[in-house]
């Protein structure tokens, strides 16, 4: 069931979190990965862990910062060269950086955008010239339930992530005619780095709002992507799918 045997996949900022759950959930499945990271250090220890576990034939590093089209155009270079083919991209590079938007330099604003939104664009244009060619594919965003209900002190996050559920509703239509799906997945709060520093009443204050009253782990997450990313999920494209415990029910 959902097994990802044979197929090849390249998931971005995948050296920690979430999609490093997510390259190991795949590596288990059968895939070929493209780890991806944009600091060396993180990349080597993901790497050698997952040799450690006996992956190192199914699996490719690359460090390369994919909001630049150059070193987004090396990954998946790296990525045909290694295994001939792209079958599966995950969009889950990402960063964010807090402030109210009245005291938000622009600096902050265009950092956001450039690492999450433009960083999706980049990828998502090169996979689909490989996957049109295959008439095949999977595409994966992983965007966020801010991106449903907004955030405060997260506008440029809210709206990277936002951007990047129209970018997969856009090429879901464009794309569907060669056999491609394009979906997102919107994770809510889960168990990181990026959360691990949360104080306890931050934490208290977050489940209140979490119907299941629990964070989330990247495992979770990964099983959404797996299954988005499997032939199971062949007749889903353009849609939003939560991992959120309930937080945003519409």
């Amino acid at each position: 069931m959902c097994s990802l045997e044979n197929k090849i996949a390249i998931v971005t900022g995948s050296s920690r979190g979430i999609g490093k759950a997510i390259v190991e959930c795949f590596l288990k499945s059968g895939a070929g990965i493209v780890l991806n990271g944009k600091t060396k250090e993180n990349l080597e220890i993901a790497e050698k862990e997952l040799i450690d576990a006996g992956f190192s034939e199914k699996m490719i590093s690359i460090q390369a910062d994919v909001s630049k089209p150059e070193e987004a155009k090396k990954l998946f270079d790296a990525a045909v060269d290694r295994f001939g083919r792209v079958d599966i991209l995950v969009n889950n590079a990402g960063v964010f950086r807090n402030s109210l938007l009245a005291r938000m330099d622009e600096s902050e604003w265009d950092w956001v955008i450039e690492n999450n939104l433009k960083s999706a664009y980049h990828c998502t244009k090169l996979a689909a010239k490989i996957m049109m060619k295959q008439r095949s594919g999977r595409i994966i965003n992983m965007s966020s339930v801010v991106a449903l209900g907004g955030n405060p002190f997260q506008a440029n996050y809210v709206a990277s992530k936002s951007g990047m559920d129209g970018l997969m509703m856009a090429t879901a239509k464009e794309l569907a005619p060669f056999g491609i799906t394009v979906n997102s997945i919107a994770p809510g709060y889960i168990k990181t780095d990026m959360t691990k520093d949360f104080t306890e009443q931050m934490v208290a204050d977050i489940l209140k709002f979490i119907p299941l009253n629990r964070a989330g782990t990247a495992v979770e997450v990964a099983y959404a992507v797996k299954f988005l990313a499997s032939d199971e999920s062949s007749y889903i494209t353009g849609q939003v799918i939560q991992v959120d415990g309930g937080r945003v029910i519409r």
